[in-house]
């Protein structure tokens, strides 16, 4: 019974190495990030990125030089649950990446503009769901949001003052802005923006965009930000679309502050985030009714509250080896990095009410291996204790859902990542009488 899944597991890395093309989070995923572990792909003599299908018999590179950057990649999650859930099943997940970015100041003359356009497309199984794990965050993060083609982003960015300010509007993907953090991990828990981890029903992550526009003003020293969103459900629709222009339900006001310190004599680098939001749509209590007593018990309506909100502080620093010197997004080239992440959302309105993940990254763990990386995170997610109001004795009150993962980055070659990966997770669902999971992963990734 063992044996099947292993070759399973051992057949997909195999795929991946030959045929499959993949990638889930190369830097269009991290590029405001102030510093992440390395995952940008390399570029070859040109400075056309290392990819696949190369340089298209010099296309890609002329492109490239007139200011058109075209990109495609695919990311393969494949994982097995050996302990934990209803039965024991392997399935795989991922998503294809087309972007296409214009440099406007190269195509038309105009300075400091670029527009981009990314068309994602979502297929596969969710081990969660076929399995029956029962856990508050997925061991597989890129599923979800419908197995389907969106336009993810739609927008035009505009800098100003030597690039020490700039304006992005149009289809955004609100993780992409705020509460930003890199993910490669496998587990929903450490990746991307956790805010959309907790009050998904309306911060909408990647791959779901919204209308909007956020500021910024940055130095070396850091950057403090702001914006507003559509808040709209049909956003979730699993239509393609450019976008919706009724059934707004609110909007979606963020902030964020930031200091990016470059640490002692090897100037290595750190990001300390915090930041806010307020969202002006109604909101369902949790617990109560329209007269203030348990809708468990009364089965009616839920209270309706005028706005919902939350805070988020993220912390993450290199502590040893050495980092690239540029002065706004440094890359990790060498060491060990820590992280700390905690959100909290209003607990009048949300399910899961916090969130607080810590770990650590580690860049050319193996001097043979310099450009692999090392991870091992831990995450707690927290159920909000209101719901359990108006619940009859001896009913299941869930409340932490913990989760741990290790991983290590083989970095094949230019344009081929694998990370396998080991989770466990406790008390998933915040229940204790459940079986504690255990996941064997392998997440790929390709540059096309």
């Amino acid at each position: 019974m063992i044996i099947r899944p292993i070759l399973c597991l051992a057949s997909a890395a195999t795929a991946l190495m030959t045929v499959a093309p993949c990638s889930a989070q190369t830097r269009e995923s991290n590029d405001e990030h102030p510093f992440v572990v390395p995952l940008q792909i390399p570029a070859v003599a040109d400075n056309t990125p290392s990819s696949l299908t190369g340089k298209w018999g010099g296309l890609r590179t002329r492109l490239r030089d007139d200011g058109v950057d075209l990109k495609a990649s695919y990311g393969s999650e494949t994982a097995w649950n050996p302990e934990g859930g209803e039965q024991n099943r392997i399935t795989e997940t991922g998503q294809f990446v087309f972007t296409a970015q214009i440099d406007t100041e190269k195509l038309i003359g105009l300075k400091g503009g670029t527009f981009q356009a990314v068309v994602t497309y979502r297929r596969g199984q969710d081990l969660g769901a076929v399995a029956n794990l029962g856990v508050l965050q997925q061991v597989q993060e890129v599923y979800g949001r419908g197995q389907t083609w969106r336009l993810t982003r739609f927008f035009y960015l505009q800098k100003f003052l030597d690039g020490h300010a700039d304006v992005r509007f149009g289809r955004l993907t609100m993780g992409g802005e705020f509460g930003k953090f890199t993910c490669l991990s496998e587990n929903l828990s450490f990746c991307g923006s956790p805010a959309g981890n907790l009050v998904g029903d309306y911060w909408y992550n990647w791959p779901v965009s919204q209308w909007g526009i956020r500021g910024r003003l940055r130095n070396s020293a850091g950057y403090i930000m702001v914006g507003a969103y559509e808040v709209n459900p049909r956003n979730l629709d699993n239509t393609f679309t450019i976008g919706y222009f009724h059934g707004a339900t609110g909007v979606l006001l963020p902030a964020e502050i930031a200091l990016t310190p470059r640490l002692g004599e090897d100037r290595l680098p750190g990001s300390y985030k915090l930041g806010g939001w307020v969202n002006t749509s109604n909101g369902n209590d949790v617990a109560l009714d329209i007269y203030g007593q348990p809708a468990k018990v009364t089965g009616l309506a839920p209270l309706q509250h005028s706005s919902r909100y939350g805070v988020y502080a993220q912390f993450q620093q290199q502590l040893t080896g050495r980092a690239t010197d540029a002065q706004v997004e440094p890359d990790v080239v060498q060491g060990l990095s820590v992280f700390f992440n905690a959100t909290l959302a209003d607990r009048a309105t949300s399910t899961n009410d916090n969130q607080f993940a810590t770990g650590l990254f580690y860049t050319g763990l193996l001097r043979s291996r310099p450009k692999d990386d090392f991870e091992l995170a831990i995450a707690r997610t927290h159920v909000n204790s209101r719901t359990w109001i108006g619940l009859p004795p001896g009913a299941a009150r869930p409340n932490s859902e913990y989760a741990a993962e290790i991983d290590y980055g083989v970095h094949a070659t230019g344009w081929l990542t694998l990370r396998p990966n080991l989770q466990y997770i406790v008390d998933p669902g915040g229940l204790s009488s459940k079986t504690n999971v255990v996941i064997v992963g392998m997440k790929g990734s390709v540059s096309l």
